[in-house]
């Protein structure tokens, strides 16, 4: 299986939907300062801010929204 170098892939974090207990997806923004999405079934919005000089900054690429 080739390598997938396509460096036009856009960047996300896996969130676990606690509304309606399903995966999805959050996407980077054009700015590169937020991560936004909808949950695939109720459609409530969610954004998450880009903060990497924060003390609370972290690595995790899978969260938990309520």
């Amino acid at each position: 299986m080739p390598e997938d170098n396509n460096s036009n892939t856009r960047k996300f974090i896996g969130v676990w939907f606690e509304c309606c207990h399903t995966y999805g997806r959050l996407y980077k923004n054009k700015e590169g300062t937020l991560y936004r999405g909808r949950c695939p079934k109720c459609l409530r919005p969610i954004k998450v801010p880009i903060n990497a000089e924060s003390e609370k900054a972290t690595n995790r690429r899978f969260f938990r929204g309520s």
